[in-house]
């Protein structure tokens, strides 16, 4: 069987290794794959490894050869599952394998918004502190978290990582999910309607897909519902947000910080809202992203892989 990996580039920066997949199946590998040349790269071959090349329609269409498409991420946004079922395309996923990175992210955008910690940093090197007449000085408000509510949209993996922690700090944690009967509330924790995390959080940090009910739920109808100064946090997607609002919302101060890993488009644009804004940290969607993580990864593809060899489902979409 011929297999291509079509976008090593957003998996391995040189620090790990795709020796998992290349020991299940001899697998022609390239950097990066677009819009224009995904056809020339996927050529004729019967499984492709992917991340955010787009399998529609017309790509099946165009590649009759393809068996098995194993995703290198646990979104499958860019796959049309109906479509793979109709050309009869395996398409497997992986789930689960970035949740310690992305809660230590999240923890990690919260910890900088309450705390201001790189705004401490700058000025320290600008030789603010050497020039200070007493020992100490603030230049924005440093927040405890301790007695604070978090507002967590999203109960998987990943929220219920983040909810764990919060409550280690001591805060209120009220979650909203479409499934809460799933679920036992803990001490200091409630399920809530999205209103109620709206209305009543200090913190609101999202874990949840997206989809019809969730695209653009954070905008100027939801903001306005929510606490003066509050602090926004996306570890999830890009278009949950209304990008524009959210920017508003920071320059009058409604919303007195944020933090995405995502934006609507990626890479991002120049003319993006969010770029810019007052008290808004941006990364490039990293939280994913460890080592540990992306080791991880690719031992999950290539397990998926043999699997669906042997004639087994694993992760099968």
């Amino acid at each position: 069987m011929k297999a291509v990996y079509l976008e090593e580039g957003a998996v391995n920066k040189g620090d790990i290794t795709l020796k998992p997949i290349m020991d299940v199946i001899e697998t022609e590998v390239y950097y990066n794959t677009t819009e224009e040349d995904k056809f020339e790269h996927i050529g004729d071959a019967e499984v492709v490894f992917s991340n955010k090349v787009i399998f529609d329609e017309e790509t099946f269409k165009k590649c009759p050869n393809l068996k098995y498409i194993g995703v290198c991420a646990t979104g499958y946004n860019v796959i049309d599952i109906e479509a793979a079922k109709r050309h009869g395309v395996t398409v497997t996923n992986v789930p689960a394998y970035s949740t310690d990175a992305v809660a230590q992210l999240t923890w990690g955008f919260i910890i900088e918004l309450v705390n201001h910690i790189s705004v401490h940093n700058k000025s320290i090197h600008e030789g603010d502190w050497c020039k200070s007449e007493i020992f100490c000085y603030w230049l924005d408000k440093v927040t405890e978290l301790s007695g604070k509510t978090l507002g967590v949209i999203g109960y998987g993996n990943i929220g219920r990582k983040v909810t764990d922690i919060a409550l280690i700090f001591g805060m209120k944690v009220l979650v909203y999910t479409a499934h809460p009967d799933k679920y036992e509330a803990k001490e200091n924790m409630k399920f809530v309607s999205k209103d109620e995390v709206f209305k009543n959080a200090d913190i609101i940090t999202l874990h949840c897909p997206m989809n019809d009910e969730t695209k653009g739920m954070i905008c100027k109808e939801n903001i306005e519902k929510m606490k003066d100064g509050i602090y926004i946090v996306n570890v999830s997607r890009g278009g949950l947000v209304n990008e524009q609002d959210l920017a508003d919302a920071l320059k009058s101060g409604k919303v007195a910080g944020a933090a995405a890993d995502v934006v609507s488009v990626e890479p991002i644009k120049e003319d993006n809202p969010l770029l810019g804004a007052p008290n808004m940290i941006l990364t490039p969607h990293i939280g994913w992203a460890s080592v540990e993580a992306r080791e991880r990864l690719i031992q999950a593809v290539a397990d998926n892989l043999k699997a669906y060899l042997n004639g087994e489902k694993l992760n099968v979409l």
